[in-house]
Order: C-alpha cells, then structure tokens, then sequence
C-alpha cells in the first residue's frame, strides 16, 4: 500500500486508538463529540483496508484481537509522534528560542548590525545569532539563512521584507588632500581629481549625482579603487583622494574632522544606496525568534 493509499486511514487509526482506549464506542463518541455508529463504521473501514479483524465485539465490552494488539500498539506510536510534532510547534512558537542565522553585507552588519547584537543577546538568552558578513548575495534557502539583509527599492517578490533604514553614500576626502588639490563645487569637477570607487563592475567609475534640479555622470579615475568600502575609507584618510563611502563607514571619521564631505549639496545616486531591507521566507507563522531580531533591528536603525 503507498503513502498516498494510507494518508486516508490515518483519521481511523486515530478514532480506532480512541475507542479501544475508552473501552467502548459510546465512551469514545463522547469524547470526539461523535456518534457511536460514526465510530463504528470507521473502524469497520479501517479493518477493511488492512484485511484483519481488530475487533472482537461482544454485547457488553470490545476486546482486541491478536492482531488487533499489535495494530493498536502502531497507531498509539503513531498518535504519540503526532502529540510530539504539535509540542515541537507550541515551544517553538510559544516564545522566542532557538538559533537564527542572518546573513548581512559587510560594511553594514560591521557597523550598524554587529553593535545591536550584545544586547539583543542579553535580552534574549534562548535566541542564538550566528551573524555571517557578506557582500554576495545569498539565498535564503539554498544558503540556509533565516535572515538577510540587502539593499535594495524593493524586495523580490518571492521574499518578505521590512525596512530598516536607508543607506546613503558620500563623497568624503581629508583636509589635507582638498587644501592640496581644491574642493569640488560640481561632480563634473571630479575629472580632475584621484577618486577612490568600487570597481566590481565596469559601470562603477562611473558616478551619478542629483541636487534636486539637476542630474549628471561623472566618469571619474584614480589610481586606487576597492570593492571594501573600509579599504576605500583608509584610502581617503591617507589622503589618496576623494572616497564613495556609505555614512555608517565615513560617520567617526567626519565626526573626528578626519574627513569632510564634498560636494554635500549633490546627493549620490548610484550603486549601493537606497533602503536596507531585512528579508525572509513569507509565512504566515513567523516564528518568535525572527520577529524579535527583526524587530530589534528595526527599533536599533530607526532614524
């Protein structure tokens, strides 16, 4: 008999457990709020299937055959896993526990993702991270991931998402480099200056910028690109030249007035900017221990 023959019986072997252990199919339909000849027709049905007789039925009492005892024992296992299934469902779904692994670019989980994670730890003490920094794009379930974060307008269609905050990216150089070569009042002025870019794919050179009112591209050029934006940040603080670099990287150093930004008028319009999305598998029961990281990264990045 297949797996697709035997799915149907598993209702029966379930009212067959029930009678035998209440001792009479009165007692059983009371508990499955259903009547005695419902019962005793399904386990007619079921002792069709299997070709045995289950059943000895007397006037006054029911007793297992000999090869009743031993279907019995089988579908009281088989009652016993379910119980143990639908237990494994309440304590993973009752609150949060158990290991979440979350897959970040490098530069932002570094920065922003990392520094949230102590505390969410302490917060949660049944709730693992394992945090793995990656500028691929991973997928979700062929990689193996409970979470990720991309930036992207968008999410895919085949993901749920929730917005974290947006990503920009600035133009950054050191005092000492500006007061050498001059300050850039307009990006078609980059021309004439060592910028330090991405260069992951040929259209990274190649830099768009909008003040509100205008939009252009600026093909610019350098002796040093990397596609580490904290590569890119030591360029600029050795004074190599004017750096693309996301704010979390650039924030400490134009805190410190190690940088300054250029060009602060223009806003960046390329690769690697937009809204970092915390994206995971749609369904409808999301278990505890991802609604809490996400939310805690959510409340963490606000703003």
């Amino acid at each position: 008999m297949s797996t697709n023959q035997t799915q149907h019986l598993l209702p029966l072997m379930a009212s067959f457990v029930r009678v035998v252990e209440c001792g009479s199919f009165s007692a059983a339909a009371r508990q499955l709020h259903t009547s005695g000849s419902a019962l005793s027709r399904q386990v007619a049905q079921l002792e069709a299937a299997l070709g045995l007789r289950l059943l000895e039925r007397t006037t006054r009492r029911l007793r297992l055959s000999e090869a009743g005892g031993e279907v019995f024992e089988r579908c009281r296992e088989m009652l016993a896993a379910a119980q143990a299934a639908v237990a494994v469902g309440e304590r993973l779904m009752s609150h949060p526990r158990g290991q979440v692994r979350l897959s970040v670019p490098k530069a932002f989980g570094k920065y922003l993702v990392a520094p949230l994670l102590a505390d969410f730890l302490v917060r949660y003490p049944e709730v693992d991270v394992s945090l793995n920094l990656s500028d691929r794009s991973p997928d979700l379930i062929a990689d193996g991931f409970d979470l990720i974060v991309r930036i992207t307008e968008q999410p895919p269609q085949q993901m749920a998402g929730r917005p974290l905050c947006q990503v920009r990216q600035l133009l950054c150089a050191t005092p000492h480099y500006l007061a050498r070569h001059g300050t850039p009042q307009h990006p078609q002025e980059l021309v004439r200056h060592q910028c330090l870019y991405l260069d992951e794919v040929a259209d990274d050179h190649r830099w768009h910028f909008s003040d509100g009112r205008e939009q252009c591209m600026v093909a610019v050029a350098g002796r040093f690109a990397s596609n580490h934006s904290e590569v890119r940040l030591n360029g600029a603080l050795n004074h190599l030249g004017i750096a693309c670099l996301p704010h979390f990287t650039a924030a400490q150093a134009l805190a410190e007035g190690r940088l300054v930004q250029v060009l602060a008028d223009w806003r960046y319009t390329g690769s690697y900017q937009g809204t970092a999305w915390v994206l995971y598998h749609p369904n409808r029961h999301l278990p505890p221990k991802l609604r809490v990281l996400i939310d805690h990264l959510a409340a963490g990045l606000a703003g």
